[in-house]
């Protein structure tokens, strides 16, 4: 194994290759003999991203196995063949991917355990794997994001998804015109903090945020995205005019204002309503299945807030949405797997002011203008 690994070495730059040990080492914890799939995109980045990765694991004593398919959107099929490599459950699954890893067709027709549409869902929900998954990741971003102070953001994401399981509702303000709040109470916040050396841990690198999928039909309020939004076709822009939404009843009801950006985001919306009865008309969704996704499309399905100190907003929703001193709503699916959606659409803000409010009634801000230093 180390041989092999030698001979990857010259054509893997130095900075890659530090970042590709410290995803395989200090977030996955490779043991030796433990096998590792690794799905990616013949593209330029992911695919050296995804040799190092390779290379790495073999040098810590893994076996890994690297196979390609084409670029997914999130509106898109993974191959049958990617499907069943991951369905042969191997200790670790890591997608390396341009834009998506790919829907899973068989399973969201006909869900494991009436629970799980994709079979990697299945996997990393029931305990049986590891993962990260790194949609849209470039060579520049995985080496500056990666490698990071892990100790210090650990500490932030521990602290601040404890103050969210506590609460019952979470208030969202900030400076650009943000003023909404979500229930949260029965719901249990993810910490994305990079730690994935245990069967069912996973998450993104760059990582680096706290989320957490609001209370059914809880959402409230005024979001104005000021950051920038993510598209149906797995684009991030950053927008030249803020967009400002109206929510109700845990459903954005309007997109306001005609703007560019504004019509984006309704645009991507309508085609999360659609799509699904397309696919339903194709044998691919139930009835059912598709007004379900269907009425999901307008959901708001996230809030996440932005931890990770390395990273920056690039127009690449990957590492934008792990922002320090912003936070992020989806619109779309949630995590919790109660609010089924095609789509799943991060938003940012900047600055925000977050307040948890207790079944007491009592109120603890937890970010103020985007820090969280004091309640570390």
């Amino acid at each position: 194994m180390a041989c092999d690994f030698k001979a990857l070495k010259y054509r893997i730059p130095k900075k890659l290759a530090r970042a590709a040990r410290v995803a395989v080492n200090e977030c996955l914890g490779v043991r030796e003999g433990e096998t590792a799939l690794i799905v990616t995109n013949p593209e330029k980045d992911v695919s050296a991203i995804s040799m190092a990765v390779y290379g790495a694991i073999l040098e810590a004593g893994g076996v890994p196995t690297l196979i390609y398919q084409q670029k997914k959107t999130q509106l898109d099929f993974a191959e049958s063949a990617v499907l069943k490599a991951i369905a042969s459950n191997p200790d670790i699954v890591i997608s390396l991917s341009k834009e998506k890893l790919g829907k899973d067709k068989e399973h969201l027709a006909q869900p494991i355990l009436d629970k799980y549409d994709h079979v990697f869902n299945y996997l990393l929900g029931e305990k049986k794997m590891r993962s990260f998954w790194s949609p849209s990741v470039t060579v520049e971003m995985f080496a500056k994001t990666v490698p990071i102070d892990y100790t210090w953001m650990r500490k932030c994401c521990t602290a601040v998804k404890a103050k969210i399981d506590e609460a019952t509702e979470v208030r969202v303000t900030a400076p650009g015109g943000t003023d909404v709040m979500i229930g949260v109470k029965g719901r249990e916040a993810r910490s994305d903090d990079g730690n994935f050396s245990k069967p069912g841990t996973g998450g993104n690198l760059p990582c680096g945020e706290v989320f957490v999928s609001p209370e059914l039909g809880t959402a409230s309020g005024t979001i104005v995205f000021d950051g920038c939004l993510s598209t149906a076709k797995g684009e991030s822009v950053v927008p030249h005019k803020p967009v400002t939404v109206l929510a109700r009843g845990g459903f954005i009801t309007e997109v306001v204002g005609n703007h560019e950006d504004a019509q984006r985001l309704s645009d991507d919306i309508e085609s999360g309503k659609s799509k699904p009865f397309e696919m339903a008309k194709e044998g691919k969704l139930t009835k059912a299945q598709a007004e379900e996704y269907a009425k999901n499309a307008a959901h708001i399905g996230e809030l996440g807030i932005g931890l990770n100190p390395a990273t920056k907003i690039v127009g690449n929703m990957l590492e934008d949405e792990k922002v320090y001193k912003t936070c992020h709503f989806a619109i779309g699916s949630n995590y919790d797997d109660d609010a089924n959606a095609l789509i799943h659409l991060d938003c940012l803000v900047w600055y925000p002011t977050i307040t948890v409010v207790y079944a007491d009634g009592r109120e603890e801000v937890i970010m103020k203008d985007g820090i969280v230093e004091p309640i570390l």
